[in-house]
């Protein structure tokens, strides 16, 4: 029961709140090196990071199994359309299970992202960040910020946090 006598409507989502509303910007990490972990694209060649060089990268460290990751999903894609001459948005799962990953873009029609994979957990062991975390990259490979938690990255939000990669 509420606290005005009522009784809350079960059935509603529980969470209803934007997915930018559990975004936390942490800026702490703020000049740091892109770390040299190798993960593997969509055809299993092994990449690293500093194959993103040259431009801003905006990496999002996700998995399928991971709600938020998700529902954001879908805003990574529709940025990667958007901004392709200007940011890499490479999203890197951190499913132990790799083969789950394309399958997963290619349901959900996110033609715009590539299934990186790093099914040995490098990035979020390595890091020590919880899903999904996402980081921006300047053109050198310095650390701007991170996010952790959903966030809707086609927004107006998003928009201003990326423009601080050129700043």
């Amino acid at each position: 029961m509420t606290e005005d006598g009522t009784v809350p409507d079960v059935a509603a989502p529980a969470n209803t709140a934007a997915p930018e509303a559990a975004a936390k910007v942490d800026r702490s990490h703020k000049g740091e090196a892109m770390p040299a972990y190798q993960f593997q694209d969509g055809a299993g060649k092994a990449v690293t990071l500093a194959d993103f060089h040259g431009k801003p990268a905006l990496v999002n460290l996700w998995a399928t199994w991971c709600a938020p990751c998700v529902h954001e999903m879908p805003t990574l894609d529709a940025l990667a359309a958007r901004e392709k001459a200007g940011l890499h948005v490479v999203t890197v799962s951190q499913d132990m299970e790799p083969g789950k990953v394309q399958p997963f873009l290619t349901e959900r029609k996110l033609t715009n992202l590539v299934a990186y994979r790093d099914a040995d957990l490098k990035f979020s062991t390595g890091m020590g960040v919880s899903l999904p975390t996402t980081i921006l990259y300047d053109a050198s490979g310095k650390e701007v910020w991170r996010v952790t938690g959903g966030m809707d990255w086609a927004g107006a939000e998003a928009a201003k946090l990326i423009s601080e990669a050129s700043a």
